[in-house]
């Protein structure tokens, strides 16, 4: 009998479009992530300076959206189908799963759009057990032990494989 408090779910997923130093291609980036995820993005900004890039502390650089609950589950089914349904071994951590994408075409059913122009994305997924909220909360939060934390990269493997039919390489 399996411990249902051992069991993983899918806490978020968080689709970045990162772009650098020219903020003319913000508004495209923006205008994808509501292509494909249905969600207004927000935009990130650069926290240093990086002069060789030609990026200055608090310059858009970016655009993200965040995905909870079944949104971010058949999100990730159609990342992975973009990606062959193929992950590197490194891309499994402790508790996540980051990937990048390298055209948005790759998505079935998405067509180029020469308004947006060829653009790539990162897609993070957080894994979380039951019970984490515990140590999490404002009131009465309570220490929750290292092992019911942390989700290994075998069982995340394992995770990913029956739920999202993934095959993991040695990349």
């Amino acid at each position: 009998m399996v411990n249902p408090m051992q069991n993983i779910r899918l806490d978020k997923l968080v689709v970045n479009v990162g772009i650098g130093s020219t903020e003319d291609k913000i508004d495209n980036a923006r205008a994808l992530l509501k292509k494909l995820t249905g969600r207004e993005a927000a935009h990130t900004k650069a926290k240093k300076r990086f002069p060789e890039f030609g990026i200055r502390k608090g310059q858009i650089i970016g655009a993200v959206v965040t995905l909870r609950n079944k949104q971010a589950e058949d999100f990730l089914r159609s990342a992975l189908d973009a990606s062959n349904n193929a992950l590197g071994r490194n891309a499994i951590a402790n508790n996540s799963v980051n990937f990048g994408i390298k055209e948005y075409i790759e998505f079935s059913g998405v067509k180029y759009d020469p308004k947006i122009g060829m653009l790539g994305l990162n897609v993070n997924a957080s894994f979380s057990r039951p019970g984490v909220r515990v140590e999490l909360r404002k009131r009465k939060s309570s220490s929750v032990g290292i092992k019911h934390r942390r989700i290994t990269r075998e069982e995340l493997q394992a995770y990913l494989e029956k739920n999202f039919g993934a095959k993991i390489t040695e990349e």
